[in-house]
């Protein structure tokens, strides 16, 4: 049978993120498999080169994955002709120009959100590789969960009726590093290196939001440092000049309003670290990373508030979970495989560089708000716009 061989740069893989998601779950697992069968029968197999800037770790990554190619030299391996894909999962204020090089190289690109530092750069990346005629696309994979897309199944369904609000609680604690090892990179929790949830999380919602609900038109934002003390990696401390915690609304054209609390500073009492709450006039959903429960509007419970005597109503007993009726795999692997078969194929993928932007909009809106105590208008993005 024959091959289609699609040689990727993959550059910063050697993150938390890009190892687990990108290399482990996505390509490796797509190589093990024997590839990916294309629509003409023939087979579409991966090849990894890994990019980075610590030697030890690169080659250590490499081969506990059984891969052969890597490399500190990122312009030598953007001059390899025989790879075509470049992705990038580097710390954010590193990715755009590393963008732009593998644009000017002719490569497609895939990378991570945000996919620049400001809403400027993420523009000039749609412009560049619109005028190099280069595929490109952007990671977004809350889109790909199962919880996600149980979600939007019922709202495609029509179960909610008309939609009234849309509230999420996510995110977990992250520790100081002083006596308990750090669960997140120190450069998160520092502005001047790119760190920042808004930066980090915001670009998320933007695309939930505009899949879910509809297409966002302002922000009202607050963020907040609630822990200025933190340990980096070598246990040196270190104050935190990046929020840890946002709270923002989100306003539709139908008058949905969506309210998300997002924190690193937070002890989660739920089932899953995030869980979004969709409510209609016909039922409510609450999906979470896998799983999704849903209350019609003939099954809703009428509680009686008498704080006198213990609660009579079992709230959570009134649920019913949304089965899967699908077999669903890794989001990260989702969508990658979706960009493959868009470079080989020619295949639809709309979640491209002009996607991404928008999400480095709603975050540079998000801290306007912030700073200006106010709602924001989310004006409709273009390449043109500046």
């Amino acid at each position: 049978m024959d091959q289609v061989r699609i040689g990727i740069i993959m550059n910063g893989v050697t993150g938390r993120m890009g190892t687990r998601q990108h290399l482990d779950r996505s390509i490796v697992a797509i190589r093990d498999q024997g590839g990916l069968t294309l629509a003409d029968g023939r087979t579409l197999t991966v090849d990894p080169i890994l990019v980075g800037r610590n030697a030890g770790k690169l080659e250590a990554l490499a081969r506990r994955y059984g891969i052969d190619r890597w490399t500190t030299d990122l312009d030598a391996a953007l001059g390899n002709p025989d790879d075509t894909i470049y992705f990038d999962a580097q710390v954010t204020n590193l990715r755009a120009e590393a963008v732009r090089k593998a644009i000017a190289a002719g490569k497609h690109v895939f990378c991570e959100k945000p996919t620049a530092g400001d809403l400027a750069d993420a523009l000039d990346l749609v412009r560049l590789a619109g005028a190099a005629g280069v595929k490109h696309g952007v990671v977004q994979d809350k889109l790909f969960l199962p919880g996600i897309r149980k979600l939007k199944r019922l709202v495609d369904g029509g179960f909610f009726g008309d939609l009234l609000s849309f509230r999420l609680n996510f995110g977990y604690w992250v520790f100081e590093g002083d006596w308990q090892q750090i669960n997140r990179p120190s450069w998160n929790y520092r502005r001047q290196d790119g760190g920042g949830l808004i930066l980090d999380m915001y670009p998320h919602w933007r695309y939930v939001l505009d899949n879910i609900v509809g297409p966002v038109r302002s922000v009202l934002c607050h963020g907040q440092i609630h822990i200025p003390g933190r340990w980096d990696e070598d246990g040196n401390a270190y104050v935190a000049t990046a929020e840890d915690a946002a709270y923002g609304l989100f306003q539709f054209d139908h008058g949905v309003l969506a309210q998300f609390t997002t924190s690193w500073a937070t002890r989660p009492y739920r089932d899953e670290i995030g869980e979004w709450q969709l409510d209609g006039t016909l039922g409510s959903a609450v999906a979470g990373l896998r799983e999704c429960r849903i209350q019609s509007r003939a099954t809703t419970p009428m509680p009686v508030w008498n704080p006198d005597i213990p609660n009579p109503i079992d709230f959570r007993g009134g649920w019913s979970p949304v089965p899967d009726n699908e077999e669903y795999v890794n989001a990260f692997r989702a969508q990658w495989e979706m960009f493959l078969r868009h470079v080989a194929e020619d295949t639809e993928f709309p979640w491209d560089l002009l996607e991404g932007a928008k999400g480095v909009q709603l975050a540079e809106l998000a801290m306007r708000s912030w700073r200006e105590r106010r709602w924001i208008d989310v004006p409709e993005l273009t390449v043109a716009a500046s």
